[in-house]
């Protein structure tokens, strides 16, 4: 299938294995439907039944379009908003059990009641942003697998202390899952993730937000893509359609691919330089993974003392 894909970040024609993160979403998805069938089993009962299968249909589908992403978008071009409106239908688990409540608090707004607007038209959008916004921020061993790590643990930490346990579960079934793949795809990576899975976590992030009500802790969550985003559209107000990689050099260090900064990622290796005079893609993705353990600390500690 052609499935290998060059490791940009490397000096050569380095190779990986393509679209790994399909199988993070198998797992991840056996892992839920195990969780239902324990408490059917055992306890018998049926346990957020609707809730854990929307969970596990919207992150198979994502992955899916993620996996069909990976084999024809690079080699036929699919256009981002070819991906975009390809998206949308995936957020129909969601919307057909009415995941989450109409009612949101505002910043210098306070509580509004969006009605039927919520299910129908915010938690798509929710799903297509959580999507393409994970996608962002990639490029790099370990990042993806690590971020969603990272992610996963606050979100199932932030349901734990507001005892929503099936969110809990769920995280901790994506971080099994997360983990399992970081074995192939850590510094060097064996496996690359892919878009399968990006759009498949996003949307299973979105979708564990929802159907768990805290969507301003998920938004501060997800700080470091909003950061991503603005030195996005940085870039094109400048002509450039950035990427991620850094320039790599014959010793294995990166450069910077551009004068100015278009990615975190860019202003990582910017900084690694400025601290020790060199950077390497395995101390730019530590690099970010603090900074999202930084953020995620810090809302936690918030959450703690009732100020979040």
């Amino acid at each position: 299938m052609g499935l290998v894909a060059r490791d940009q970040n490397k000096h050569g024609d380095q190779y990986a294995a393509e679209s790994g993160g399909m199988w993070v979403s198998v797992g991840s998805s056996f892992g839920l439907m195990l969780l239902v069938a324990l408490y059917r089993y055992l306890e018998g009962f049926y346990y957020h039944l609707e809730a854990l299968f929307s969970l596990t249909v919207i992150l198979l589908l994502s992955s899916f379009l993620g996996f069909m992403d990976d084999l024809l978008g690079w080699k036929k071009g699919l256009k981002v908003w070819q991906r975009v409106a390809l998206m949308g239908p995936l957020a129909l688990p969601l919307v057909v059990i009415k995941a989450g409540t109409t009612k949101m608090e505002l910043p210098l707004v306070g509580v509004v009641d969006f009605g039927p607007l919520y299910p129908l038209l915010l938690v798509p959008i929710g799903v297509i942003g959580a999507s393409n916004a994970f996608n962002m921020l990639a490029g790099y061993n370990g990042l993806e697998a690590g971020m969603g790590f990272l992610l996963m643990a606050f979100v199932g930490a932030y349901a734990a202390l507001k005892n929503l346990d099936y969110i809990a579960y769920a995280s901790l079934i994506m971080m099994a899952s997360l983990l399992a793949f970081l074995v192939y795809n850590w510094y060097p990576a064996r496996a690359f993730p892919g878009n399968s899975l990006t759009y498949g976590f996003g949307a299973y992030y979105a979708g564990l937000v929802i159907l768990g009500n805290f969507e301003r802790f998920g938004v501060l969550l997800f700080g470091l893509y909003f950061v991503e985003l603005l030195l996005f559209v940085r870039g094109l107000l400048n002509g450039v359609y950035k990427e991620n990689f850094g320039k790599p050099r014959p010793d294995g260090t990166l450069e910077p691919p551009y004068e100015k900064s278009y990615s975190v990622t860019h202003l990582a290796i910017k900084v690694l330089i400025g601290v020790r005079g060199y950077a390497t893609e395995r101390a730019v993705v530590l690099l970010v993974l603090l900074l999202q353990l930084a953020l995620g600390v810090l809302l936690q500690a918030l959450v703690s003392m009732g100020k979040l």
